[in-house]
């Protein structure tokens, strides 16, 4: 995947990151691309939100993309290196790509990942390393409580 692409397919995520906080949630978005580059589903953390500790973007993702024969061959978009949780989604169903917008903020499972034959994108996108620095300066105890600590 070029990185011109990548970047398309992460203004999508990007946008349900800032709706996300618009809400008042963390923000961090997904989307989910099929291999023919068709838009499967997309999201974003709603821990928040909806009260519910497994639903983060990846996550909210993959459950809007609905049931797909395989995985394989699709990518997810996501504005965040993914946490140990939705790594594991990733390996669980075989999706083949992971395209992140910033590892800067937080360093997720992406080096697991690619252990494992995922082609991993990173993108170290300004407006997404802004994005959440700027909520982790703001709100520390919930980013703490996201990121388990």
């Amino acid at each position: 995947m070029d990185q011109d692409q990548a970047r398309a397919r992460l203004a999508t995520a990007v946008a349900e990151a800032r709706t996300g906080l618009a809400e008042g949630g963390i923000p961090i978005g997904a989307a989910l691309y099929g291999a023919d580059g068709t838009l499967l589903g997309r999201g974003r953390n709603r821990r928040v939100q909806d009260g519910d500790p497994s639903m983060h973007a990846e996550t909210a993702a993959f459950r809007a993309a609905g049931r797909q024969r395989t995985y394989r061959g699709t990518t997810m978009v996501t504005t965040l290196s993914p946490c140990w949780y939705c790594s594991g989604l990733v390996r669980q169903f075989g999706i083949s790509r992971v395209v992140i917008g910033e590892a800067t903020t937080f360093y997720g499972g992406q080096d697991w990942l690619a252990e494992h034959g995922v082609e991993i994108v990173l993108l170290d996108d300004p407006e997404c390393v802004d994005l959440m620095r700027t909520f982790i300066h703001d709100n520390p105890a919930l980013w703490n409580e996201d990121i388990g600590e």
